[in-house]
């Protein structure tokens, strides 16, 4: 099976270039590399940390925000294109663990949605991370790690997740790719995890399909990102009548950056954080 590894990139050009050395160094490499530069001139400045095998290709950036969905599409139409048959995600924050496309390889079906366990690692430490990465950190605890050699089905789609995972071109087809609708960080990729649900596509947990996390500061709530959460939470609600990310808009209620309206049903941004857009339901979305 022809496997492609598809990688999408702003910025964050030394874990770019952490994870294309870790990937050189697998026991079994990708057919085809694809990496997905989000921006005006990241294609330029991703290359020198990208294999000098690696499909590098550019995508513009839409009212400010990354297009993440839309950068997935644009990696895997090009992977197919190319051949690949089984495609796999990897956040550019993650770097592989040996086994990762190995065990994604082996458990790849047709009408099936593979999620390998992530681990998220401390800061580095003084020059960086060692090449062997097991017992540095623990699994996240809210998604299942089943054992090395065991694929757990049957999971609960509203825990996929975009870092790590791996889908047949033909399954990746059917399901249409991510809706490129949303624009900037969040809901993306709990919309593609419903949608995989609704096709009758199972989420399975791979064990032994290990990513490392490379550390990076970030806020609780992400509240760089507000804007975009919001309006990509109305996205989803219009089309699944539920709130995702509930946690982060709780956050930000609590913060005074967002409230939700009980008449209108919807969730606003407020004035204490600056002008923003509402994030009210789109019809047809």
């Amino acid at each position: 099976m022809r496997t492609a590894l598809i990688t999408t990139v702003a910025g964050r050009t030394a874990h770019l270039r952490r994870q294309t050395a870790d990937v050189g160094r697998l026991p079994r490499r990708p057919d085809r590399q694809v990496v997905v530069a989000m921006g005006e001139g990241e294609a330029e400045r991703a290359r020198p940390a990208c294999a000098t095998s690696a499909d590098l290709l550019e995508v513009p950036v839409e009212r400010g925000e990354l297009p993440l969905a839309a950068a997935r599409n644009a990696g895997a139409a090009r992977a197919i294109a190319g051949g690949a048959e089984l495609l796999v995600f990897l956040d550019v924050d993650c770097l592989p663990g040996p086994g990762l496309l190995a065990r994604y390889a082996a458990a790849a079906d047709d009408g099936a949605l593979l999620c390998g366990p992530v681990a998220y690692l401390p800061p580095a430490p003084p020059g960086g991370y060692p090449r062997d990465l097991t017992g540095l950190a623990a699994p996240h605890p809210a998604r299942p790690v089943p054992p090395a050699d065991v694929v757990l089905p049957g999971g609960d789609h509203r825990l996929f997740w975009t870092l790590s995972f791996a889908v047949t071109a033909a399954t990746w087809t059917h399901l249409g790719g991510f809706d490129p609708g949303y624009v900037g960080y969040g809901g993306e990729d709990t919309d593609f995890g419903q949608r995989a649900r609704a096709a009758g596509v199972d989420l399975r947990w791979v064990g032994g399909a290990w990513a490392f996390h490379q550390h990076h500061p970030t806020a609780t709530p992400p509240v760089q990102h507000l804007d975009a959460i919001l309006r990509n939470a109305a996205r989803f609600h219009a089309r699944w009548g539920w709130w995702p990310m509930e946690g982060w808009l709780q956050a930000f209620a609590a913060d005074g950056l967002a409230r939700f309206d009980p008449v209108d049903g919807t969730w606003c941004a407020t004035a204490k954080s600056g002008p923003s857009r509402d994030a009210r339901s789109i019809p047809g979305a």
